[in-house]
């Protein structure tokens, strides 16, 4: 593939732009100044350097951020800052959406892509990809509210109960449980049906992936990094 093309396809602009970055000596291939725009490469495992940055070719890219408070996962925030500001604009240029939502007030987990088949695998209710919560609540846990959230509470707006698949006591005001389901502030809903209040969220897994146990890089707030074929089969995904 000519490299204009590649950098297009990276979210670098118009085959013009990309081919006017390359002639600027903006682009370096293997610590080398690229200067041919129509040279062609294989584009497969193809890395290249470009503002201060190593990136890599993807015919669709897969990230993971960890992230802050404060942010909606939203193109058109109203009221706090936009999640996508987070990743680099070559990125956001591509179109990468999230992957479901965390609300503004939750922190955590959340991945993004520009692959529609993944983005629907994973936030589909059939799937019943695993999310993994903190809850920090309001007044101390007591087992009763525990054994609800295993047993099932019902919110309003359902006909039947909904339960946690694992929820355990892990502080006096801390709650860890794991979901396999997508609704909106369900964690909150189910820890408020149970008889407690969330003050603050935190997601550190989804499927087989954790911010904690070592299956991604340590990523601080506001990081993000790639996700490999080894990230997407603990998600129980293959492109």
């Amino acid at each position: 593939m000519q490299l204009d093309k590649i950098l297009q396809t990276q979210g670098f602009g118009t085959r013009k732009e990309c081919r006017k970055l390359v002639r600027d000596g903006e682009v370096k291939i293997a610590g080398v100044v690229a200067v041919d725009p129509f040279a062609e490469y294989d584009e497969n495992g193809f890395t290249f350097e470009l503002n201060d940055w190593e990136w890599e070719y993807s015919e669709k890219v897969y990230i993971a951020l960890h992230k802050p408070v404060g942010y909606e996962c939203s193109h058109k925030p109203k009221h706090n800052e936009c999640v996508y500001d987070l990743l680099p604009d070559p990125l956001v240029l591509r179109n990468v959406q999230s992957v479901g939502r965390l609300d503004v007030d939750t922190t955590g987990l959340l991945l993004f892509s520009d692959d529609g088949q993944f983005i629907h695998a994973i936030s589909s209710a059939k799937r019943q990809v695993t999310k993994s919560y903190r809850a920090t609540t309001n007044q101390p846990v007591e087992d009763a509210q525990i054994e609800a959230l295993l047993s099932g509470v019902k919110l309003y707006d359902d006909n039947e109960p909904i339960h946690a698949l694992q929820a355990r006591k892990t502080g006096d005001k801390e709650i860890e449980l794991v979901i396999d389901h997508g609704q909106y502030h369900l964690v909150k809903r189910m820890i408020a049906a149970a008889g407690n209040h969330v003050d603050a969220l935190h997601r550190f897994g989804v499927g087989g992936l954790s911010l904690e146990d070592g299956t991604l890089p340590e990523l601080e707030l506001e990081d993000w990094c790639y996700l490999r074929p080894k990230h997407l089969a603990l998600l129980g995904y293959q492109p």
